[in-house]
């Protein structure tokens, strides 16, 4: 296993512990996402509420189930902020420069966050699972951004 094997290994395992912080209903998506530069942590997101917003959780029920709206779809149908949006922006008040930085995530990341991470800087994504948007996968070769799919090295 190369070096960065294993640095990748070890962020993409960060971001499955930062998806269980998540608050959206019954563990129905929970997903996570750690901005890297330079190999140290620059950031973190999970999905959930906005603050002050009771999460799904609290509510107990998931806006989206409810309303029986397919994943991939109308994602401002929803009271979670997405994890990779979550990343951007502690990073944005904090003052941290994210530029060139890798985000890793447990999904593959929608539309909407593509375009936040292009915006933001980023130059690679590293996910784990798939997610029903080529398009955001479109965006991102555009941009030149590398977007790779994880596979665990055994």
């Amino acid at each position: 296993m190369s070096k960065a094997d294993k640095w990748d290994r070890r962020f993409m395992e960060l971001t499955q512990t930062v998806a269980s912080w998540s608050s959206c209903y019954q563990q129905n998506r929970h997903v996570g996402a750690v901005i890297v530069k330079d190999k140290r942590v620059m950031a973190t997101g999970y999905n959930g509420a906005p603050s002050g917003i009771k999460s799904c959780e609290e509510k107990g029920e998931c806006l989206r189930r409810k309303l029986n709206i397919p994943s991939g779809t109308q994602h401002e149908l929803c009271f979670a902020v997405h994890a990779e949006q979550n990343a951007v922006i502690q990073a944005a008040r904090h003052g941290v420069n994210i530029s060139g930085a890798t985000l890793y995530c447990t999904h593959q990341p929608c539309v909407i966050c593509a375009k936040i991470i292009i915006n933001a800087g980023i130059t690679r994504v590293v996910y784990k699972d798939g997610y029903p948007d080529d398009f955001s996968l479109a965006l991102f070769k555009e941009a030149n951004v590398q977007v790779e799919k994880y596979e665990e090295q055994e």
